[in-house]
């Protein structure tokens, strides 16, 4: 069997146990940072499928073929990642899982982010479309000016795929599956390990994008949960992290009851630490996504925990799906959402997830 086929059938059994990992989603069964760090393909997974290759019975071609099919060598597949990436520490994750899986199945991916534009992501869409795109995958943060565009991919026989926000939406687009996290019920997990700590009574739930339709959904679902009281705000963009954290320092100033808050994103989660700091308040903060600077607070012990939603599987899933979808007319899902999380980073685990970070693939 070629080196190309045993590397995709790895990478098969690989997501087998990611599916397997994602499919119990309750948010208190991931206390493990999301299950992915032991789905690597075992060796016995890709020597098991080669033993094939051994069958004494086999005839010979004609032509001297031994059978062997390189599933990857000189593919002309061109994939298109169109995101509302702002380029910074999340999203730099999200890019790397997906330009592996370019590399490793041999197709060509244009990656185009948006900076949390939408009309600039519906413009990139329409021109995927009209480019003959051989497959879509994209977020979706504001549906309403997103889905046309893909519903046209959809029409005009492109695979198209959601990833990161999109799982309220993906079905109507007629998308083959979304790849992410099912972000209320991330946000009730975050609800639940305020209440287990026990300490906040009134959360100040920040967030770094005023439209972003799922980071609304993870403050809603903090409020589902929560035992105290919730205050959903925008407190600026990431862009401008002194604006942001100033902002929040005005909220904390204007509320002394605020003992609580949850950044739907690590930069914003880091400026809420920083103002309440700054204000010499003990604040219980949480936060969702990781980066370095995230990962070390909590080590520290100065942030409670994060939401990890496995964005490098974000990346590379959607490219496998799309190559295989288009290759093998294989899809995934069943038409229900593939789950990457939630999962949990608290002081338990950080220090294994940090190696991991440093790695560039958490």
């Amino acid at each position: 069997m070629s080196t190309a086929l045993k590397r995709l059938l790895a990478l098969l059994f690989a997501f087998s146990l990611v599916s397997a990992a994602c499919g119990s989603n309750a948010p208190e069964e991931a206390d493990d940072g999301g299950g992915d760090d032991s789905a690597e393909p075992t060796d016995d997974g890709s020597d098991d499928s080669s033993d094939d290759d051994g069958d004494d019975s086999a005839e010979p071609s004609d032509d001297g073929d031994d059978g062997e099919v390189d599933l990857v060598q000189g593919t002309d597949l061109t994939f298109y990642m169109i995101t509302h990436s702002d380029e910074g520490p999340f999203w730099s994750v999200l890019k790397r899982g997906a330009d592996q899986a370019a590399e490793d199945l041999g197709v060509e991916l244009v990656w185009q982010g948006s900076n949390n534009d939408p009309a600039v992501q519906a413009q990139d869409i329409d021109a995927a479309v009209a480019a003959g795109a051989d497959g879509i995958a994209a977020s979706l943060p504001s549906p309403d000016q997103l889905i046309p565009g893909l519903q046209a991919a959809v029409a005009a026989g492109i695979p198209v795929y959601t990833l990161n926000s999109g799982v309220n939406d993906y079905q109507d687009i007629g998308a083959t599956t979304h790849v992410g996290q099912t972000e209320v019920i991330a946000g009730n997990g975050a609800g639940q390990r305020f209440n287990a700590d026990g300490s906040a009574t009134k959360i100040l739930c920040g967030r770094q994008e005023q439209d972003n339709v799922a980071l609304n959904e993870r403050c809603d679902g903090l409020a589902e949960t929560f035992e105290g009281e919730v205050i959903s705000e925008f407190m600026d963009l990431d862009a401008d992290q002194t604006a942001q954290q100033a902002a929040i320092r005005a909220a904390m100033e204007a509320d002394p009851d605020i003992d609580g808050f949850m950044g739907v994103g690590p930069v914003i989660a880091m400026s809420g630490l920083r103002a309440a700091q700054d204000l010499g308040r003990d604040v219980v903060v949480g936060g969702f996504d990781i980066t370095p600077e995230l990962i070390d607070a909590i080590e520290a012990g100065d942030v409670l925990f994060t939401v990890d939603q496995q964005q490098y599987l974000q990346g590379y899933m959607p490219v496998l799906l799309m190559f295989l979808e288009v290759t093998n007319k294989n899809t995934l899902g069943g038409g229900l959402p593939i789950l990457t999380g939630p999962g949990f980073v608290t002081q338990d685990n950080a220090a294994d997830v940090k190696a991991l970070v440093a790695a560039g693939t958490r």
